[in-house]
C-alpha cells in the first residue's frame, strides 16, 4: 500500500510505463504489410434517464424528437470513439421500453403508465442504432428504487407500489422495494429476465442502490421482513441478513442472465469505496459494507459479475478519497480477473474545481492504462461529453481516443459458437477515388473492425455492425484489413482484400 507521501512518485513511475502501454494510446502503429492487433479498451458512457438527466430532454417529448435525440447520442458516441452505451431503462421500477411487467416511465411520456404518442420502443430503437454503428448497448436497471422524489406523476396501476405495496417502504424522500422481501427480489429479477429474453443486449447493468444510502441516521424500515425471517428460523444478525439478501440477489441475477443468454455481460457499478481506511489513505466515505450492505469483494471472489465499474468520481489529488489510491486497490481484489472498468466523472472535471487538475481526465486515463489488467472505463454521464471542452470531450477527440478500440474479450462467457468467428469474406469495390470494403460476416459475428493503412501507418478506421456489410474507405488508403468480433469479444483471423 502506498501513502500519500509516495503517491506523487508512484504517479510519475506509472507515466513512464506508458511508453510501452497498449496501442490505444498511439494514433497509429507502424507496420508494413500486416495490420497490428486491434487496440482493446472498453469506452462507455452512462445515459441517465431519471429526471431527464441525459435523455429525453424533457418528459412527454414527441416520439419523433426523442428518436432524433437518441440518434444524436449515438452519433456523438461514434464521433468520440466510444464503443458502448449504458442506457438507463428502469429508473424507478418503471420502463423506458415496451414492458408488460412495469409501466412506461413518466420521464419518457410525461405520466407514469402513459404510452408514447407513437408506437415505438426506445430500447429496441437504440439497440439497433448502436449495433449498426459498432457500439455495445448495456441495459441499466436500478434494482430496488420504487419512487424518486423528482417524480410528479400518479402511480400507475401496474407499478410495484400498486401491485405489491406491502413489499415496499418509504425511506426519506424515496420509496424502496425492500430487499429483504422475497417478492421484491423476485419482481426485479423477473424484469431483468424479461429484458434479456426479449432484447439483443450486450450487457445488463445495475447501479449502487442496494440498500439505500443512510438518511440522517434513520434506520431502514425493514422490521416486518426481518421479523418474518426470524420467525422462519433465521439466525443471522440484521446486518448479516441484509448482506445475505443482496448477495443472494446478485448471485441470482448473474445466474438468471446467463441461463437466458450466456454471452450477455453482467455489470455492477458500486460506490467507489469499499470501507473507510480501505486501502490505507482512504479516510472518508460511506461504509459500503456496513451501510449499503454490499459485499463487493465477495462478488468478485465468487465471480458473480463480468465487469465491475466502481464509481471513482474523486480527483487524483483529493487525498481522503484519491482516485490514484483507490484504482489499484480495486484491481488487487479481483482473483477471478473479471473486468474492472471504473466509473469516472468528466462532469466534475468540466467544473474545474480544486483539487481537480487542469488535465485530470488525461491523468486518470494514463493511470487506468498503466494497470496490468483489462482496459476500460465508463463516463458519468453523457451530458458531460456533449461539449468540446478542451479538458474533456476535446481531449478525447484530439488525443486520448486517437483511434477506435474494441472492448476486451470475456473468455469465460460462451457465445453461440465456442470458437472465434470466421474471417469476413471481404472484397473491395469502386475506383481509386472512392473504394468500398464489402463483406459477408460469420453468423456469430457482432461487429467488424476495419483497419486501414495510409503509407506505412495502420489505424482503426471504423467498427461497424457485422450486418452492415460495407464501409467506405479513405481516399489515400494503401491497404485494408477486416476482423470479425464475436459477442464476447473473440476475434477472427484478419481478412485482407486487395484494393482496386
Amino acid at each position: 500500500m502506498h501513502t500519500h507521501s509516495t503517491l506523487a512518485a508512484l504517479f510519475v513511475q506509472l507515466l513512464v510505463l506508458l511508453t510501452g502501454a497498449a496501442c490505444t494510446q498511439s494514433p497509429a502503429v507502424r507496420s508494413n504489410n500486416v495490420a497490428p492487433e486491434l487496440p482493446r479498451e472498453f469506452r462507455a458512457a452512462w445515459v441517465a434517464t431519471v429526471d431527464n438527466i441525459d435523455w429525453p430532454s424533457r418528459p412527454g417529448l414527441p416520439a419523433r424528437a426523442a428518436r432524433a435525440e437518441l440518434d444524436a447520442i449515438v452519433a456523438r458516441a461514434v464521433e468520440l470513439k466510444l464503443n458502448a452505451l449504458v442506457f438507463q431503462v428502469r429508473p424507478s421500477a418503471d420502463a423506458m421500453y415496451q414492458s408488460t411487467l412495469e409501466p412506461w416511465s413518466e420521464w419518457l411520456t410525461g405520466a407514469q403508465g402513459r404510452a408514447p404518442d407513437e408506437a415505438w420502443d426506445p430500447l429496441e430503437y437504440l439497440i439497433t442504432a448502436c449495433h449498426r454503428e459498432g457500439l455495445q448497448l448495456h441495459a441499466w436497471c436500478n434494482p430496488f428504487r420504487a419512487a424518486h422524489p423528482a417524480g410528479k406523476s400518479a402511480t400507475a396501476a401496474n407499478h410495484v407500489l400498486s401491485k405489491l405495496p406491502s413489499a415496499c417502504v418509504k425511506y426519506g424522500a424515496y420509496q424502496w422495494m425492500d430487499p429483504g422481501d422475497q417478492r421484491a427480489a423476485d419482481w426485479s429479477l423477473a424484469v431483468i429476465r424479461d429484458l434479456v429474453t426479449r432484447y439483443d443486449l450486450d450487457g445488463v447493468h445495475i447501479d449502487d442502490y442496494f440498500y439505500p444510502y443512510p438518511e440522517k441516521g434513520k434506520p431502514f424500515p425493514d422490521t416486518r421482513s426481518f421479523t418474518a425471517y426470524q420467525k422462519g428460523g433465521g439466525k443471522l444478525s440484521r446486518d448479516d441478513w441484509r448482506r445475505f439478501n443482496i448477495d443472494t440477489f446478485v448471485r441470482r441475477m448473474y445466474e438468471t442472465v446467463h441461463q437466458q443468454k450466456p454471452w450477455v455481460q453482467v455489470g455492477i457499478s458500486p460506490f467507489g469505496i469499499a470501507r473507510p481506511k480501505v486501502p490505507a489513505g482512504i479516510e472518508a466515505g460511506i461504509d459500503q459494507y456496513a451501510d449499503l450492505y454490499a459485499d463487493v469483494q465477495k462478488w468478485l471472489r465468487e465471480g458473480w459479475l463480468d465487469y465491475l465499474a466502481p464509481q471513482l468520481y474523486w480527483p487524483i489529488d483529493q487525498k481522503p478519497q484519491s482516485f490514484a489510491v483507490l484504482l489499484p486497490w480495486w484491481h488487487s481484489v479481483n482473483p477471478k480477473q473479471r473486468h474492472v472498468w471504473p466509473g469516472i466523472n468528466p462532469g466534475r472535471m468540466l467544473a474545474g474545481k480544486a483539487p481537480s487538475r487542469p488535465d485530470e481526465l488525461r491523468d486518470e486515463l494514463q493511470l487506468l492504462r498503466a494497470q496490468k489488467a483489462s482496459q476500460g472505463h465508463i463516463h458519468y454521464s453523457f451530458r458531460a461529453l456533449r461539449t468540446d471542452a478542451a479538458n474533456v470531450a476535446g481531449a478525447l477527440k484530439n488525443s486520448l481516443y486517437p483511434t477506435f478500440a474494441v472492448a476486451p474479450a470475456s473468455p469465460w462467457l460462451k457465445d453461440r459458437s465456442a470458437s472465434a468467428p470466421a474471417a469476413p469474406e471481404a472484397r473491395v469495390e469502386g475506383t481509386a477515388g472512392r473504394q468500398v470494403a464489402r463483406w459477408t460476416p460469420d453468423p456469430n459475428a457482432r461487429f467488424v473492425a476495419v483497419q486501414v493503412r495510409k503509407a506505412k501507418d495502420w489505424t482503426v478506421h471504423r467498427v461497424l455492425g457485422a450486418e452492415v456489410g460495407s464501409c467506405t474507405l479513405p481516399a489515400d488508403v494503401t491497404a485494408v484489413s477486416l476482423v470479425a468480433i464475436s459477442r464476447t469479444g473473440a476475434l477472427s483471423a484478419p481478412s485482407s482484400p486487395k484494393l482496386r
